[in-house]
């Protein structure tokens, strides 16, 4: 008897009978994406080539994980996001981290920066410090990593349209410390496309927004090998309110673009396809999460390997970034989070992500506090400590449900980057508004089944009490603005002003043409020249994108 035959016989027999005497809660069980999860799914190997589809792990198609290993080598990077108030209050967060076993750092930046205004500017009124770190020169950079040092700590920066400067900032510092510029490792997210979808902190158009992109590329291809030159992030996807099929085909859609761009700029593949990776976020149900990051491992191993021709192994692999899912948490009952950030950071560490922030339990009230941050880490070094998934490599792999789901995810991808591929590309798919109004579609949807309550969140909308917020809570002092400001005044009026105006006229030509603006940007950042100098220059020259109605 086949599989399939014995499957209908089980049906007929001891499932109807079940049946006819517990009904189910539900008639249809479904994932966010909307794929209905089998009762009893069948073996996902039955009439398939198990090496095509999973492999072993460290080899084609990386389905079971990028490295043969995994973390019974080494441990995935515990990268907790941090940056508030001041470079100095920073720094002081940062060393307490790596204290506490902390194994890479993650960079917050304030709303001006990641626009490219200085703490001075008007526009910044308000924010400065307020949702990350205050960055405006090389001078707070320095203060920012004192007493770490760069080249021995793995560094990522979430910065997206400046995320050259700021990089440039990075490596004069780096410079300054007499680092070995080829030995510095970290990531800069340099995701500009996901800004158009779903964040909005953008500068310049598209056209100049890719060639500082692919200048990046470039750049550190040769100057920076151990550097991830961009983290294409799916995670803000999710926030904004896709569906985990979605957050694969949008984000691997942007990486496809990223690819073509540069390659029409004149780079080989193998030359710096192994320096992007990606970021995810890791959201609730546990099941669909880690099948959406096995997913997300083959189809771009196959992506890169069929379509771009890429030759190196390390061109086809995935690496990724996590972060639990912030949009998950809730100002109710807030020790919840505790238990949703675990569940989440397990999804993760399940799925074989190389590093991981977990959220604290907090951050739906306010900037967290040290305790909070403090519970976060140790939920991470219980996972690798004590839960005992980490000595397996991809523990899940043979799970009827885990390869089912994982091949749902695929084919539900695979179809939206079809439809992206017919509309010319992710750039033309954002132009036309499809991504955003597929997001606001699915956000609409989930939001829905929670206010019906259909969707249960525990002490929300169902299990709710009366309670009195007792946490300690995180203040930034808006005092910090003015001494931010105190420092810019200073260094303009101690720098070399006339060197100044030299390198950002020197610059205004530069992005006319079509030279690589990462060496000037250095050349800039080391004469004192601020952020948001460098990116109003630009500004000048390229303009402002303005999101048009869709």
């Amino acid at each position: 008897m086949t599989l399939k035959a014995s499957f209908q016989k089980w049906q007929e027999t001891i499932l109807r009978k079940s049946l006819d005497k517990f009904k189910e809660r539900k008639e249809r069980f479904e994932t966010s994406s909307g794929i209905e999860v089998p009762r009893v799914p069948l073996s996902a190997d039955e009439g398939s080539d198990y090496e095509k589809k999973l492999g072993f792990p460290g080899e084609y198609p990386y389905t079971r994980g990028v490295q043969p290993t995994m973390y019974r080598s080494r441990f995935w990077t515990m990268r907790q996001y941090a940056g508030f108030s001041t470079a100095e209050e920073s720094n002081k967060r940062y060393r307490y981290l790596l204290g506490q076993g902390q194994t890479g750092l993650s960079v917050a930046f304030d709303l001006p920066t990641q626009i490219g205004y200085d703490a001075d500017d008007p526009i910044a009124q308000g924010e400065v410090g307020k949702v990350g770190v205050s960055i405006s020169s090389i001078h707070d950079m320095e203060q920012l990593f004192d007493q770490i040092p760069l080249e021995q700590v793995s560094t990522s920066m979430t910065i997206n349209a400046p995320a050259g400067v700021l990089l440039a900032m990075y490596i004069a510092v780096a410079k300054r410390q007499g680092a070995d510029v080829k030995k510095l490792r970290g990531t800069i997210q340099n995701d500009i496309l996901k800004e158009y979808v779903a964040r909005g902190t953008y500068i310049f158009p598209p056209a100049p927004s890719m060639r500082l992109i692919t200048d990046i590329f470039q750049y550190c291809a040769a100057e920076v090998p151990s550097w991830n030159t961009i983290s294409i992030s799916g995670y803000h996807i999710r926030e904004a309110g896709s569906t985990a099929a979605q957050e694969v085909a949008f984000t691997l859609s942007n990486a496809i673009a990223y690819v073509e761009a540069a390659l029409q700029a004149g780079l080989s593949v193998d030359e710096f396809a192994g320096q992007l990776s990606f970021f995810f976020n890791a959201h609730n149900n546990l099941l669909e999460e880690v099948a959406k990051f096995r997913a997300a491992r083959r189809m771009w191993a196959r992506i890169m390997r069929e379509r771009f021709k890429a030759q190196k192994p390390s061109s086809w692999q995935l690496r990724f970034h996590t972060q639990t899912a912030g949009s998950t948490l809730t100002a109710q009952q807030p020790e919840n989070n505790v238990v949703r950030v675990t569940l989440q950071a397990l999804s993760a560490v399940l799925g074989g992500t190389q590093s991981l922030h977990t959220n604290s339990m907090d951050e739906a009230l306010w900037l967290p506090t040290e305790k909070a941050v403090r519970v976060a880490l140790r939920t991470q070094q219980i996972i690798a400590h004590e839960s005992g998934v980490a000595d397996a490599v991809d523990p899940l792999a043979g799970s009827y449900l885990i390869e089912y789901l994982t091949d749902e995810i695929e084919n539900l991808a695979t179809d939206y980057i079809s439809k992206i591929d017919d509309m010319g590309g992710a750039l033309q798919a954002i132009e036309k508004g499809y991504m955003q109004n597929e997001i606001q579609d699915a956000a609409y949807v989930a939001q829905q089944a929670i206010e019906s309550g259909e969707q249960v969140i525990v002490g929300m909308n169902q299990f709710k009490v009366q309670e009195d917020l007792t946490l300690e809570r995180l203040r930034v002092d808006p005092a910090i603005e003015m001494g931010q400001k105190m420092k810019l005044r200073e260094l303009r009026e101690t720098r070399d002003q006339r060197l100044a105006e030299e390198l950002l006229e020197k610059l205004k030509s530069a992005a006319m043409g079509t030279e690589n603006l990462m060496p000037l940007f250095i050349e800039c950042v080391e004469n004192d020249i601020t952020l948001g100098e460098i990116c109003n220059t630009l500004r000048v020259v390229w303009g402002e994108y303005v999101a048009e109605g869709f």
